[in-house]
């Protein structure tokens, strides 16, 4: 949400609540009552939720907009049909590729699990770790790179190579 999620932070960061408490204090240097107390921080509580959801709703206005301003420039797979004889070429090729990739990857793995690949170097495990997080985080999304971070950060922050995770 960029720019409206850094306001609504700052603004919750500083609530203007607090602001209008001391400046009720300063104009009525009297005390107030318990009950006009909680009224009024009852009152600043309902502007502030106001104030936050008037933020999230412009937030949420600007992101519709700016997405439909990428479909209708960047255009839609729908698109391709319109070509006669490569759209529907393109468009079964462009369905293809996950599971090629998702396949191909599998594959490797296999191999390199069951020792298919006995004289991996160093650089090519770590170039097959690479290729298997971002087929992984194309095919799965960014939870499954979230998830499986961690366990990559603690083998790679000890130096461990492959052969030595496998025991």
């Amino acid at each position: 949400m960029g720019i409206f999620s850094s306001i609504s932070a700052i603004l919750s960061d500083t609530p203007i609540g607090k602001v209008v408490d001391r400046a009720v204090d300063s104009i009525f240097p009297e005390k107030l009552s318990e009950g006009e107390r909680l009224k009024l921080q009852m009152e600043i509580q309902k502007a502030e939720h106001a104030q936050m959801l008037e933020v999230q709703k412009a937030a949420a206005e600007v992101e519709a907009e700016f997405n439909d301003r990428i479909k209708s420039m960047e255009g839609t797979a729908g698109d391709l049909k319109a070509v006669p004889i490569v759209g529907p070429i393109v468009l079964f090729l462009r369905g293809l590729q996950r599971p090629m990739w998702g396949f191909a990857t599998l594959w490797i793995d296999f191999q390199w699990f069951s020792s298919g690949f006995k004289d991996m170097s160093e650089r090519q495990e770590a170039t097959m770790l690479t290729i298997n997080i971002l087929v992984l985080g194309f095919l799965f999304g960014e939870r499954a790179i979230k998830n499986v971070m961690p366990f990559i950060a603690q083998v790679w922050g000890r130096g461990q190579t492959g052969d030595e995770v496998k025991k």
